[in-house]
């Protein structure tokens, strides 16, 4: 067995499988960029080593900075989690040439595999089904257009190289294949170096269902059931669970051997999932998509029910262990659903956020685990996927898990960052999703609409900045917020906005025995208290308490079974209204860097032209400009930009000036 294996990834994979290594003995290694020194990988680790600046291209896939660390450190392993380098060739050839072990499967399947025809083939060859289509290297437009009618539409263009659903495109008519292939090839080339297309037939209400595989090296293979990955938004998974709903007991039998025959195919050793596509129409018909050759990011559901620690095997199997029982042997027991949590805004077309995270409430209890890279203090920022965590429940049936899941939700907070806690919950609540009716389609045809903060966060939040206040020690009367005044009282008026509510909350009033009104409402008694970041707000004799965090601008309260922001606002300035220019102010949707800037400073531009482009976390925003007029630039190419922060301003143009233009 090892005594030190080296974890080639970031975030909480690999606080994960540190954990396990913990577990096992075995001393672990982390690495990480600039961006990520304070991170609680590097944190938990017994030792880290730093491998570049942010870039991922000049750290965690950086093959020769990485090789460093594992030869300066006396690794014997490496572990590489998912994503970066974990199907990577290259990388693993690189460490059998450092004679340092790859805890994953040989170069050669690594190679077959990430080739979506070669796949094929090689599956096909096992008598594993594949989705019926055309798939050969060096495939011409002229050819795929040809073989498209015999497929039937619709059809699937998809490159053989990457994932993601990068350069995928569905076409429904002959008429639209052309446009289609050559699109694709453009997105495939650019982001994977590689423009070679094949076609598949479009399976009708497709549910995405893969199946998780072992193999030692003695040749033994055997699966631990199948996992539901069919809630998904933009080709990437946002709801799994263990096992699918959809599937008969006979269906799971031949699913799990045809995932276990793909692995033969290719001498597979290691943790390994097979994918298949599953028409919600047939569930008895499935078709082989492709095969990662890692370990997954839903896994934690697989080792809920069967009890098996997947992390574990991968090791022990890369240090020539055999796999001890056989496939009778594997049980699954109840249900496990999971649900990833992103630093994301649902509302705003779910772009990216970021931000510090000034407080942290992470579920526990019977049933519930959570796999988690953050930690309070730490800054979300825009180099990297937006996974933070991952919460999963276990229950007896489909039912209790789902139960257990929503209730951890509600006790998940990730203060000074947004995420996409509220929108997995109202996912969870849906029909479909509770009686297990789900395709991969089913998130966009969703339509979520955060829920606004009630009057009882605005609050809330104005007690709490009120109560922050209040001098210490034997205060100067006429510093103490109370509203005490010679006459007419008055009130400590704060202006919060939450979404597009903004209010004026007035108190008047001492901690203990207070009036509060919003606006110009009715006013209510209130009594309110501070302590550490707990504050317990009691209005007309209901009782809050709610967990808070703050900065300059934004209160966070997570409580109620929620987590809001409401932000406190400066007064707006009063100009008479024939000041109003209609100038603009372009502000970064998200937090990221600034990738492109369209115009020159000084340039006069008409509506709809970009002007800053902004990227954060795999998602680039472009910016236009909503009125004719003349732009000042704020920012420059590079720049790291903050949410709502100013890039641009236009200055819109006369009547006169736009005739112009």
């Amino acid at each position: 067995m090892f005594s030190r294996v080296l974890v080639a990834n970031r975030g909480e994979i690999a606080v994960r499988v540190i954990r396990t290594l913990r577990a096992m003995g075995i001393e672990s290694v982390a690495v990480y960029s600039d961006a990520d020194a304070a991170s609680r990988h590097v944190a938990e680790a017994d030792v880290a080593v730093r491998i570049g600046p942010p870039p991922a291209r000049q750290s965690y896939l950086d093959i020769d900075a990485v090789v460093a660390a594992v030869l300066a450190t006396g690794a014997q392993a490496v572990h590489p989690g998912y994503g970066f380098l974990s199907e990577n060739s290259a990388f693993a050839a690189a460490l059998q040439q450092a004679d340092v072990a790859f805890i994953g499967p040989p170069t050669a399947a690594i190679r077959t595999m990430g080739d979506k025809i070669a796949a094929k083939a090689a599956v096909s060859a096992f008598g594993v089904p594949v989705v019926p289509g055309i798939a050969r290297p060096g495939l011409t437009d002229a050819e795929l257009i040809e073989a498209a009618d015999g497929i039937g539409y619709p059809i699937l263009v998809k490159p053989s190289a990457g994932g993601g659903g990068k350069g995928m495109r569905r076409v429904d008519a002959a008429a639209e294949l052309p446009a289609a292939l050559a699109s694709a090839r453009r997105e495939s080339a650019a982001a994977f170096g590689d423009d070679t297309l094949f076609l598949e037939r479009f399976v009708l209400r497709p549910r995405h269902i893969e199946v998780q595989v072992l193999a030692d090296t003695f040749g033994a293979a055997l699966h631990l059931g199948e996992r539901e990955c069919s809630l998904q938004r933009r080709h990437q998974k946002v709801i799994e669970e263990a096992p699918s709903p959809l599937l008969d007991a006979a269906t799971r039998a031949r699913i799990g051997a045809a995932a276990c025959d793909t692995a033969r195919s290719v001498d597979y050793v290691g943790a390994g999932t097979v994918e298949f596509i599953v028409s919600a129409d047939r569930p008895d018909e499935f078709f082989f998509m492709e095969m990662n050759t890692r370990l997954q990011v839903e896994h934690p559901v697989t080792e809920m029910v069967t009890g098996w620690d997947l992390v574990e095997w991968q090791v022990r199997i890369a240090a020539g262990e055999k796999l001890p029982v056989a496939q009778d042997d594997i049980e699954m027991r109840g249900h496990a659903i999971e649900a990833r949590v992103y630093a994301e805004d649902p509302s705003a077309g779910f772009l990216p956020t970021g931000g510090p995270v000034l407080g942290l409430i992470e579920p526990s209890g019977p049933g519930v685990r959570v796999d988690s890279g953050l930690s309070q203090g730490m800054t979300v920022g825009s180099d990297y996927d937006p996974m933070l965590s991952k919460v999963i429940a276990h229950g007896a049936d489909r039912g209790a898990a789902l139960g257990t899941l929503d209730r951890a939700l509600s006790e998940t907070a990730v203060l000074g960052v947004g995420t996409n806690v509220e929108f997995l919950r109202f996912l969870l609540a849906d029909d479909d999703v509770a009686a297990g009716r789900l395709d991969t389609g089913l998130i966009d045809r969703t339509v979520f609409t955060a829920k606004p903060a009630d009057d009882r966060a605005f609050i809330a939040a104005a007690a709490y900045r009120w109560l922050t206040r209040w001098p210490a020690g034997v205060p100067d009367p006429w510093d103490v917020p109370s509203g005490w005044r010679i006459g007419a009282p008055a009130p400590t008026s704060i202006r919060l906005r939450s979404g597009a509510r903004t209010e004026h909350v007035h108190i008047t009033g001492t901690p203990g025995t207070a009036l509060v009104r919003i606006e110009d409402g009715e006013s209510c008694s209130l009594s309110a208290r501070l302590a550490d970041d707990t504050l317990s707000v009691t209005v007309d004799g209901l009782r809050s308490t709610y967990t808070v965090a703050a900065d300059a601008q934004q209160i966070w309260l997570a409580g109620d079974g929620r987590s809001v922001m409401i932000e406190e606002m400066r007064e707006a300035p009063v100009r008479p209204d024939d000041e109003q220019r209609g100038d603009a102010e372009l502000v970064s949707p998200m937090p990221g860097a600034v990738v492109a800037v369209g115009v020159s400073g000084g340039d006069t531009v008409t509506a709809g032209t970009v002007v800053v482009a902004v990227e954060a976390m795999k998602m680039e925003h472009s910016l236009a400009a909503p009125v004719d007029g003349v732009v000042e630039l704020h920012v420059a190419v590079g720049d790291q930009v903050k949410v709502g922060q100013l890039l641009a301003t236009v200055t819109a143009a006369t009547e006169e000036e736009k005739a112009q233009l």
